[in-house]
């Protein structure tokens, strides 16, 4: 009997989910699993967690609504902690796996895991298999190799629309045949050495993990709201749940698809409209995909302070406190400090809020453009490595932004996006 281990990582869905629906048609058994891997947790270099509390609790929810979804179809979910090499090779030996199927990695990090797993059950005649789970546009559809990816969006953008498809997503399996899954065993926020997060009523959304929140996110945005339509009128406000999609938290952790979201959406153009707004959810999830190609055209490269393109030198000497009264919310700029306390107490905050406090760090506080973007990674609900190094390179002027010096005037945005200061209002100490 032809046993393999499918390894879930930040693929938590059974939708669109290619590395699943290969091992379920090459075996004749499948064992899914998620490993908790220390590494995970460490404290970087620049003094913040790789992973937070709010996005470890949207994991372990997304963890839960996956073993159940399992379940219905036959199978369930095996969790373990450790070090991932050697805890997939503990299963490896005791399920007598012959291949191990798992989502195709492109940050160094992850690579080098996926490497020392590969190593490690090779003695057991044991091979890791992987696919591209996370992308909008298969890489081998694209009209040029990695390395010809020109290093301006705009430029990538159209060639991709005129020559490229979208392939369908993958349907989700009816059926697993596995054998007796135990019950799910997750850890909870205390052991993996976090306080209990408090939930702020004043968060855009009450985003929560896993798969059916976020098939159903789509559902509401397109079908029943309809919001889809006004996206692009709506998507630099800084209030409410609805003036944005909001599913960048479930495309991080792969609860859900962009394939999926690009044929919803097809399918709501056919019903009712295509318009700019309709476009434009297209146009982000291509930034998407464009972020991912830069990290695997550069590589490392990608995270240097001189980025891929040229002297980051903005950057006077390190000022810890200048650093923490920016994480803190306690710059003395209004509209600076309210979106760094909604990041921090909700995990999220919206993209023009982004764009203005990484401009404030590197343009006005003169920091180190990587503090930024280290402290996003631990912070950030919806953290996806490409989009949000990327996205940091590229308003540090590292990055892929044709323009150099690119400065956002907070006051003028504030005044542009804010004008009532209700937002503003809603976060800051100073207008209790």
């Amino acid at each position: 009997m032809k046993t393999a281990l499918v390894w879930f990582t930040t693929d938590l869905r059974l939708h669109d989910n290619e590395a699943l629906i290969r091992a379920i048609e090459d075996n004749d058994q499948i064992i899914p699993i998620y490993c908790f891997d220390n590494k995970h947790y460490v404290t970087t270099p620049y003094g913040f967690k790789k992973t937070g509390a709010i996005r470890t609790q949207f994991v372990l929810q997304a963890l839960k609504d996956l073993d159940n979804n399992l379940r219905q179809i036959g199978s369930g979910l095996i969790t373990v902690e450790g070090n991932t090499p050697d805890e997939l090779y503990k299963l490896a030996v005791k399920y007598n796996a012959i291949k191990i199927y798992a989502k195709k990695e492109i940050a160094d990090e992850e690579l080098q895991v996926q490497k020392a797993v590969t190593e490690k059950v090779a003695s057991l005649n044991c091979e890791l298999e992987v696919f591209d789970t996370s992308s909008l546009f298969d890489v081998t559809d694209l009209p040029f190799s990695i390395q010809e990816i020109p290093d301006v969006f705009t430029d990538f953008r159209k060639k991709v629309e005129q020559l490229s498809k979208v392939r369908l997503p993958y349907a989700k399996p009816n059926a697993i045949s596995s054998p007796a899954i135990p019950h799910l065993h997750l850890p909870d926020l205390a052991h993996l050495g976090f306080h209990p997060v408090t939930p702020d009523t004043r968060a855009a959304i009450d985003f929560y993990g896993g798969e059916s929140s976020a098939v159903a996110r789509v559902h509401y945005y397109f079908e029943e709201s309809k919001k889809v339509s006004t996206y692009k009128e709506t998507r630099n406000q800084l209030l409410g749940a609805d003036y944005s999609t909001k599913f960048s938290a479930w495309l991080a952790l792969g609860c859900l698809s962009p394939r999926y979201i690009y044929q919803a959406l097809k399918q709501y153009e056919q019903m009712h409209e295509a318009n700019e707004s309709t476009y434009w959810v297209v146009f982000e999830l291509l930034w998407r995909d464009y972020f991912r190609l830069m990290l695997m055209k550069f590589g490392t490269k990608f995270f240097l302070k001189n980025g891929i393109n040229g002297k980051y030198d903005r950057v006077g000497t390190h000022n810890n406190k200048k650093l923490m009264s920016w994480v803190n919310g306690e710059t003395g700029v209004d509209f600076v400090d309210a979106n760094m306390l909604e990041l921090k107490l909700t995990g999220f905050m919206s993209n023009r809020g982004r764009q203005n406090v990484a401009s404030f760090l590197c343009n006005d506080l003169k920091l180190d453009w990587r503090y930024g973007a280290a402290y996003f990674e631990q912070q950030l609900i919806d953290y996806d490595v490409c989009s949000n190094w990327g996205n940091w390179a590229y308003i540090a002027g590292v990055g892929n932004d044709p323009r150099p010096n690119r400065y956002f005037n907070i006051q003028k945005q504030a005044a542009q996006y804010d004008a009532d200061k209700q937002f503003r209002k809603l976060w800051c100490r100073s207008y209790d």
